[in-house]
């Protein structure tokens, strides 16, 4: 017996050292297959760097959009002093005032066939415009068209295999989601930035005639202009036009045309070449206490205030409007079936009309509706 005992402790002495020894040395020998496993935290970073976005990051987005981001070089003739002394500073200006080399902005490309959306004050006065990718090639841009009511232009370029942006939907975008701006500012390359909308249907800033801004705080700087803003999915929502800013940088307020705007005027820039609206030639001016008690519009003698409309303070000689009857001190309610509140809604609708086409106004004078019949003509292309 003592033998036996002797050679089961030796035996038992042999198998505990083999464990510890593989226990030690290959841990998961002694797993099996469905057992958890315990990954080392330098590992666990190489395995999310291959795998998904870490929480937060805008990566994905930002990769999906940013080969069709183009930086834009100009040669041009020197800006003027007017334009620089403006308030809403443009993103896009000449290194030196009389440097004929001009600078550079940004654009989008939104087809295969090479169109790109940018801004018109980005291209304007251009003698050439080079267009970089974000892939190294570059390529010389031909002006299909420009739209200055809105600061927006259609270029095209002649390579193969162009990268797309893919178009969003406005009616997606609600104040407080995420967007990125993409862009070339200040020509140090091509620059992601990150913010959230601010606000929608930002009018009356005096940038463009018609305005229906997207508000951001994304940073925007000189040189994204042209560039694009898009959500968190890398979807296109706007054009970057304008900023405001009182030393010139990023003051956390920029301003975007949105998508649906910018489709709608690269499709007639397409076909055209040029935009055509409407026009009844009338100066309009928002209704106030002021105005209304110098061409004798009462207020409501329930709610004690005024009627929703605009001001004709002037009718330009025989412009549709004129032939129409629409007199000063007239106050438009509607336009088409449309009520209008305020003047850059009026603009919007008179400029929807067809041109050659009777439309009907609904106007308030001296206290009575009358429905006048005006056709309108083309509204004239602002230099």
């Amino acid at each position: 017996m003592k033998k036996i005992w002797i050679l089961f402790s030796q035996t038992v002495t042999v198998l505990l050292a083999v464990w510890f020894v593989v226990a030690t040395l290959q841990p998961n020998w002694l797993r099996g297959t469905n057992s958890p496993q315990k990954v080392s935290f330098t590992q666990a970073i190489l395995d999310g760097n291959a795998g998904a976005s870490p929480g937060g990051s805008f990566r994905q987005a930002a990769q999906k959009a940013s080969p069709a981001v183009v930086s834009i070089t100009v040669q041009q003739k020197s800006r003027t002093k007017a334009r620089r002394a403006d308030p809403w500073f443009r993103f896009f200006e000449d290194p030196e005032e009389d440097s004929p080399s001009g600078g550079m902005g940004s654009g989008v490309i939104v087809s295969p066939e090479g169109y790109i959306l940018t801004n018109h004050h980005v291209i304007e006065g251009a003698e050439a415009i080079e267009v970089n990718l974000h892939d190294g090639r570059n390529a010389m841009a031909k002006v299909i068209g420009n739209d200055p009511d809105t600061d927006l232009a259609l270029l095209k370029i002649d390579l193969p295999n162009l990268p797309v942006i893919v178009l969003g939907q406005m009616e997606t975008l609600q104040v407080g989601d995420a967007v990125l701006a993409i862009g070339n500012p200040f020509g140090v390359g091509q620059t992601v930035t990150s913010g959230i909308v601010s606000a929608l249907g930002r009018k009356q800033l005096g940038i463009n005639t018609f305005e229906n801004f997207i508000q951001t705080d994304a940073a925007i700087n000189p040189g994204n202009s042209g560039g694009a803003l898009v959500d968190a999915n890398g979807l296109l929502m706007g054009i970057n036009t304008a900023i405001y800013s009182r030393s010139g940088g990023n003051m956390g307020i920029g301003f975007a045309v949105p998508v649906s705007t910018a489709t709608q005027i690269m499709a007639a820039l397409i076909k055209d070449g040029k935009v055509t609206r409407g026009w009844i030639g009338v100066e309009p001016r928002p209704l106030n206490a002021e105005l209304a008690e110098s061409f004798g519009i009462v207020k409501d003698k329930t709610t004690g205030a005024l009627p929703k409309g605009v001001l004709i303070h002037g009718v330009l000689q025989n412009s549709p409007a004129a032939k129409a009857g629409i007199q000063p001190g007239d106050l438009i309610m509607q336009v088409a079936g449309q009520g209008v509140t305020d003047v850059p809604e009026m603009l919007s609708s008179v400029a929807a009309l067809k041109p050659g086409e009777v439309a009907s106004l609904l106007v308030l004078r001296n206290g009575k509706n009358l429905e006048l019949r005006v056709t309108p003509g083309t509204r004239p292309i602002r230099p």
